[in-house]
């Protein structure tokens, strides 16, 4: 039988901050699973042909790489991940760069496309909907404790404090919660507790969130993180299923209705994110344009909230096999050089100058060009004497020379999609129309000197 484990029980050094690990049989207990189904909308043309936990973030990663390294690190390693829209490569990441656990040790990432499961034979209807539809797979797992995760977000965390607190409490339900401020509450579900963490109210998406005592600028929102005993979750799943008025989904039916009647805790993500010493407790949604741009970007600085050097926590990935990043020429008219920024294997920057931007791998700028704060996809190619401002280039984009995107927004809009804050993003789609407008994306020829790639997530 597990015993209950507080914070104080743990390592002097493992409460000090120095090994944020804790891996137990707590842990060795737990399956997870990771809801990665979802299109992300409002990142537009980037989730034209992936799902958003498939987008390529930090360099040479993807979103959902964050999450399953925190299942890997935490000693969570029985792990579902459910997928749904555009899945192909997602799909395709997962095998190639997360088929190393051991089946032999009872460990696995499984990959759970919908398949119409449940007896109206519908896709996945909600979050809920999504784990009811894979309880098949959850149960041949015999786990005592199941952790639903979302792919789509970037932090570090330990799931194993978030395991210890949920024993210690003898919850039957846990929502991990960060506090966010209160005018973007709106977008969460947002949760009042007590003296004693036990959650007394839930409501999803409020018109007008409810402030924390003593915060009037905060709201208590929940992270889409849940802990559930797994007897538990299958009978709640169950009776969800069953309700012909339910959404199906975790934050709208399912946690509202177990805060009234069952043992409801909320774990303070400030209690079991990884950080650096002095380093604020870090969680992003990365599901806007400006957001997504704005993390990556934050990446390149000089002591970054981010820091992807950790060792202690390192971040797992799939990545091409490549060369180191190549900088030629030192001519005093062409120079190869990168200042303020983060440069993946495969790059060759050819007597050009990139500053404050992240180029994934493969990524090749030519003479004369000129990139600043933009983040340039893996495969995209930049021709001479083009100048890239506040943009982001999509996969193997192909810019040709003398392109110049950034510095005129209105111009940029009739071809481009410009966010409210000035960010330019660019697709092959988009160059495409640019080049030659008879072009469509699904059907007319190639503008030319561009490769016609449909599968290009």
């Amino acid at each position: 039988m597990v015993q209950p484990i507080t914070s104080s029980s743990l390592p002097a050094h493992v409460q000090a901050g120095h090994d944020p690990r804790f891996v137990s049989q707590l842990t060795r207990s737990t399956f997870a699973l990771i809801l990665a189904g979802g299109r992300g909308s409002r990142l537009h043309e980037l989730t034209d042909f992936r799902a958003k936990p498939a987008v390529p973030f930090g360099g040479k990663f993807r979103i959902i790489d964050f999450t399953l390294s925190n299942c890997v690190n935490s000693g969570v390693r029985r792990v579902g991940v459910a997928t749904q829209y555009k899945s192909q490569s997602l799909i395709r990441h997962l095998q190639l760069g997360w088929s190393f656990l051991d089946g032999r040790l009872n460990e696995f990432i499984e990959i759970m496309p919908a398949q119409q499961q449940s007896s109206g034979e519908h896709w996945y209807q909600g979050t809920a909907d999504a784990v009811f539809q894979n309880l098949r797979e959850i149960r041949h797992a015999r786990p005592e404790y199941v952790l639903v995760l979302s792919g789509d977000h970037i932090y570090r965390m330990d799931y194993g404090r978030v395991l210890a607190a949920h024993v210690a409490k003898k919850a039957d339900l846990t929502v991990a919660c960060i506090e966010v401020p209160l005018e973007e509450a709106r977008s969460f579900g947002v949760m009042a507790v007590n003296d004693e963490s036990r959650v007394v109210d839930f409501t999803e998406k409020p018109e007008q969130p409810a402030a924390m005592p003593g915060q009037s600028d905060k709201a208590l929102a929940s992270m889409g993180i849940y802990v559930f005993n797994a007897s538990f979750l299958y009978e709640q799943l169950q009776r969800d299923a069953d309700d012909p008025q339910s959404s199906h989904d975790f934050g709208k039916d399912i946690i509202p209705h177990c805060v009234k009647r069952y043992r409801t805790y909320a774990q303070n993500f400030s209690d079991s994110c990884v950080t650096e010493p002095g380093k604020p407790a870090y969680w992003r949604d990365v599901g806007t344009l400006d957001a997504f741009w704005a993390a990556n970007i934050d990446l390149v600085q000089v002591t970054p909230d981010l820091n992807l050097y950790a060792e202690n926590w390192p971040i797992w990935t799939w990545q091409p096999q490549t060369p180191p990043a190549k900088f030629v020429f030192d001519d005093d008219t062409r120079r190869g050089k990168a200042v303020d920024s983060m440069v993946s294997g495969g790059c060759i920057i050819s007597g050009a100058v990139v500053r404050r931007s992240m180029l994934f791998s493969g990524v090749q700028v030519h003479s004369y060009a000129t990139v600043e704060d933009t983040l340039l996809l893996p495969g995209v190619d930049v021709g001479r004497y083009c100048v890239l401002k506040k943009c982001i280039v999509d996969k193997n984009c192909k810019l040709p020379e003398g392109t110049v995107i950034g510095v005129d927004a209105a111009q940029d809009k009739k071809h481009f999609r410009v966010t409210p804050s000035g960010i330019t993003l660019v697709t092959k789609e988009m160059l495409e129309q640019l080049t030659n407008p008879t072009a469509k994306s699904n059907g007319g020829s190639a503008a030319p000197g561009f490769s016609r790639q449909t599968a290009r997530s």
